[in-house]
Order: structure tokens, then C-alpha cells, then sequence
């Protein structure tokens, strides 16, 4: 009698008619043959929580009533959801959206009244504010799912995940979540009652509401099935899975059916819309495997992500890829024979607090690229001690992802020669088994990725083998020239 983790992300409680389907969902997995007992983890309603975050900014600006105000179309899309779906208990959750509103109130009027100067109180009034995005879609939801005759009771998740004070970011405190997890929920499931949680938010070991950063809700789900040591964690979203391309820029993008963990991470550091690896860690860990589902066709098809994989026909599993890069050079004829010249280079990165993505080197030349560009005039004063100093903006990385990329002759031949006529920088391929990124310009990204997808996915099984013998031979003749 395992549990399975349910996460349902904010587009799938958008409206009534996707509340009324999560509850289908739900229930189907209540009725699941295998015995597996459902934990449902819901995010806000999709656009409530940057409507809070708004709310607040109007509060801290001194607009305490605008922020009230702006928030009122909000409250209207729960009750249309009460007035649809919920016949037999409309009163207890519409005294619930008015105490929610008055509290909501409350806390704004205490940011208006803040000095900025109160900066520790202004984030905590705001995981406080934001956390009721989550708070109200769970006893929604739960409500929802008892007028199907699915029982269900909404549970509190500041009374499972117990964080840190970081407030906006706050980190789980492991032990006395797990423990805690166990204690609130396992009751319930072992009475056949489907637990609800709101996703992304905990407390303080104090009580204080606490929220947990990107992916919140995810991490969420990934941490109760650790706790409850579950079959398999479930995200629901609006996608059918994880794609081989980003459907945006290839319109015919297909599902993938199995990813390992460490594919998954590649893909989401670099651009794809899936798991942030964050939040795959606790699932990682007990080797729970995590499964992504489309909440708007939950027949279609899906994509398991796990400790093991399989090895896709064409190798390539998947082409992501992000703008707004910046890349950095530093050439310098001292790197040549010495030691502790890339820790010192590192260590100016460090001090500024800015993350690097993808790293090359040669005899007398380090190439990196950054997302955050906040602190690079600094960043580069500093820098130029060590050498010359070249920043090229408008960049895209492009990252191809598979198992056996690296050990598979042939496949560096077929990427660059599909796109041989796009000038190609920052390669990087040795640092991982499962990639190979590159850098282009930001305004041929969309190019380059619709041509690998092209000559990956998208040629018939012929092709590909004459593709790969054609692209084997030019390899062997480069390593006998070399």
C-alpha cells in the first residue's frame, strides 16, 4: 500500500473545468488496481501567485488599496469554481476566500507601514501573503474532490515541510520534515484519505510561513515521496511530457518516453521546460522514479524519469537550448605551465556571486558563459589582471542530451554538419557522457535547433543510417590526419 505523489501544477487548477478534471485524475488513481494510495500536492491557481507578488510590490510602494484591489479578479476565479463545482459545502469554503481576503489585507497594510530599512519582516509579510495561493487551491481542491465522493482532507503543509528562515528561498530542514511528513500524513493514508497539500511553501520551526524558491511545488511533491518512501511521484503540467525540442521553436516536437535523472538535470539546467534538478534531489536519493503527465490529455503520453534509461536509437534524446547568454574570454600566455591560474579566475566569479554555465579551455585561453550579467563591469575590471578580456553578448547555448553521446562515433560529425554554415563557439563535450553544448548567436538558435531536430528525429531510419556511416568515415579520416 504505497503511495503515489499526485502534483498538479497551476494551469491544471486554473478554472472549474480543470478543477472538475484533476478531480478525475484523482480519483482514477484512488481506483488504481495496484493499491497505491494517492497524496495530491497543488500548486495556485495559475497567475494568483504573481498577482500576490504584485500585490505586494503595489504595498511597498505605498498603494496598500491598489494592491487590495488588484487581487479581487483572483478571489472571483475561486468563487466561480465554488458556485460550479460545490453544492453540498459552498459556505465553509466561501467564509474561508473572505477570511483569506481580510488576512491578505492585513498583511498588506503592515508592508505599506514598513520601512524599507525592515527588510527581514517585508520578506517574511511576503511568503506570508504568497503562501495562500497554495493554502486555498488545497482545501479547494479537497473540497472538490469530496463532492466526487473521493475522500479527501486539505492538510497544511507549514506542518510538514519545515524550512529555515531564508524567507523567499528557504531550505527544508530535512530530518525534522521527514519526520514531521510522517507524522501529519500517514494516518490519513493509511484510512484510505486522500491527503491535499498546497505545494512551495513550509515554516520555520518557530511557525513562521516559509516558501521554498523555484520549482517550490515540485520540490514539495519530491520530499513527501521521500518521506513516505512512495511508488513514484507524478507532475502533472501541461505538456505531455518532457519533449524532444522545445514545441515552441519545433512545432512537431515529439514526447520521450523514458529520461535518466541525470538527462533530466541537463535538460532543465540548460532551457527545457522539466524538472529544475533542485528538486529532483530527494526523489534522486531513494531512487523514486518521477513520472511527467499532461493533466489537460491524461491520456497521452508521459515521460519516466529514473535511475535507469534506455538508450535512444538515434542517441540524441533530446536538443535544448536558452538565450540571453553572455560569453567570456580571458586569453593570457601565464596560463601557459601554471598552477591555480583557473582557481583564481573562479574565485573573482565567487566573490561576485555569479554563476558560470559552460566552461573551455586551451594553452593560454578560458571561454565561460553566464546567464546573470549583473555584476559583469566588475566582473571584468577584475579579470582583466589576469589577461585580455573579450565579452560577446546576444549569445544562445545549444545542449544535445542522451546516454552514450560520448562513447557513440559519428554523432559531433552530424551535429556540426547540419549546421556547418552557423558559426559555432564554446564547445564543450568532454565534461559530461550525456552531452555535447555549443555556443551560437542568439538570432540563429531557433535555426540550429530546428535543423538537428531535423536530422535526428525527423529523417526516416535509412537516412539515419546512411547518415551515421558518412559521418563515422569523416571522423576516421580527421583522427588519421590528426
Amino acid at each position: 500500500m504505497k503511495p503515489i505523489i499526485l502534483k498538479l501544477g497551476g494551469t491544471s487548477v486554473e478554472d472549474a473545468g480543470a478543477f472538475r478534471n484533476v478531480a478525475q485524475i484523482v480519483a482514477r488513481a484512488v481506483d488504481d488496481q495496484r493499491g497505491l494510495r494517492p497524496v495530491v500536492v497543488v500548486s495556485a491557481m495559475s497567475g494568483f501567485t504573481d498577482a500576490l507578488l504584485a500585490s505586494v510590490q503595489d504595498a511597498r510602494e505605498g498603494n496598500a488599496e491598489g494592491a487590495v484591489a488588484g487581487l479581487e479578479p483572483h478571489f472571483a476565479r475561486h468563487r466561480k469554481v465554488v458556485d460550479a463545482l460545490l453544492s453540498t459545502e459552498p459556505a465553509s469554503i466561501s467564509q474561508l476566500l473572505e477570511q483569506s481576503r481580510i488576512e491578505i489585507e492585513g498583511l498588506l497594510r503592515l508592508v505599506a507601514s514598513e520601512s524599507d530599512s525592515e527588510n527581514g519582516r517585508q520578506k517574511y509579510y511576503q511568503d506570508a501573503i504568497v503562501s495562500f495561493g497554495e493554502r486555498l487551491s488545497a482545501a479547494l481542491l479537497a473540497a472538490v474532490l469530496r463532492a466526487t465522493d473521493v475522500s479527501a482532507e486539505a492538510v497544511d503543509a507549514r506542518k510538514c515541510i519545515i524550512t529555515d528562515d531564508n524567507f523567499g528561498s528557504a531550505a527544508p530542514l530535512m530530518s525534522q520534515t521527514l519526520a514531521s511528513t510522517r507524522r501529519e500524513l500517514q494516518s490519513l493514508i493509511n484510512s484510505s484519505v486522500v491527503p491535499v497539500l498546497g505545494g512551495f511553501i513550509g515554516s520555520t520551526a518557530g511557525g513562521q510561513t516559509t516558501t521554498l524558491g523555484r520549482g517550490g511545488s515540485d520540490y514539495t511533491a519530491a520530499i513527501l515521496g521521500a518521506a513516505l518512501g512512495a511508488h513514484e511521484i507524478q507532475i502533472w503540467t501541461d505538456v505531455s511530457g518532457v519533449l524532444t525540442a522545445d514545441p515552441r521553436v519545433v512545432p512537431n516536437a515529439r514526447s520521450i518516453p523514458r529520461l535518466s535523472f541525470a538527462e533530466a538535470a541537463e535538460l532543465a539546467y540548460f532551457g527545457a521546460k522539466v524538472l529544475h534538478p533542485k528538486t529532483l534531489q530527494p526523489a534522486v536519493e531513494r531512487d523514486i522514479p518521477v513520472r511527467i503527465c499532461n493533466s489537460r490529455a491524461p491520456q497521452s503520453e508521459s515521460t519516466l524519469v529514473g535511475s535507469e534509461t534506455e538508450k535512444s536509437p538515434q542517441t540524441v534524446k533530446s536538443i535544448a537550448h536558452k538565450t540571453r547568454v553572455t560569453t567570456v574570454q580571458i586569453t593570457s600566455a601565464r596560463m601557459l605551465g601554471a598552477y591555480g591560474f583557473l582557481r583564481a579566475l573562479f574565485e573573482v566569479f565567487d566573490k561576485h556571486r555569479t554563476a558560470v554555465d559552460v566552461v573551455t579551455t586551451s594553452e593560454v585561453s578560458v571561454s565561460l558563459s553566464l546567464d546573470d550579467t549583473s555584476a559583469l563591469p566588475a566582473i571584468v575590471e577584475a579579470l582583466q589582471e589576469f589577461g585580455t578580456v573579450s565579452v560577446e553578448s546576444g549569445r544562445a547555448i545549444v545542449c544535445i542530451v542522451g546516454e552514450g553521446l560520448r562513447s557513440t562515433p559519428g554523432i559531433a560529425a552530424r551535429i556540426f554538419s547540419t549546421i556547418s554554415d552557423i558559426n559555432v563557439s564554446l564547445i564543450s563535450q568532454g565534461a559530461s557522457r550525456i552531452n555535447l553544448t555549443f555556443a551560437v548567436e542568439e538570432a540563429r538558435a531557433a535555426e540550429a535547433v530546428r535543423r538537428l531536430h531535423q536530422e535526428f528525429f525527423e529523417t526516416s531510419d535509412e537516412e539515419n543510417a546512411t547518415a551515421k556511416g558518412m559521418a563515422s568515415a569523416v571522423e576516421g579520416r580527421a583522427e588519421v590526419v590528426s
